[in-house]
């Protein structure tokens, strides 16, 4: 889904492609968002569950600035072409990171 939205946005020329690129975005965020909570609130411990979250959730803010900080540095430098772009190629190694790490963490 968000290999799809980064390919919209990078390549789709109009209206109709950005809401598509929007929709796929959205669709990423929905399978993925509930899946993560889901995987804190069973690995934590139930007395540490609430400072799992918290520590999620810093983690993941601290990781969303350095990478919208990244988006603008491209933004600026070279466009945002350029920028979607890099978010796909961020989200295929992320892809085959997973797909490689897959059969040693039993994931199917």
């Amino acid at each position: 889904m968000l290999l799809g939205a980064d390919a919209a946005f990078a390549f789709g020329d109009g209206l109709a492609w950005t809401f598509g690129g929007v929709a796929l975005w959205g669709l990423h965020m929905g399978l993925t968002q509930s899946v993560l909570a889901a995987l804190v609130a069973a690995a934590a411990p139930e007395a540490l569950r609430a400072t799992a979250f918290g520590l999620f959730n810093l983690v993941t803010g601290l990781v969303a600035v350095a990478a919208s900080s990244l988006a603008g540095v491209l933004w600026q430098a070279f466009g945002s072409t350029a920028t979607f772009t890099a978010g796909g190629v961020f989200a295929l190694g992320a892809l085959l990171g997973i797909a490689a790490l897959a059969p040693m963490l039993k994931i199917r």
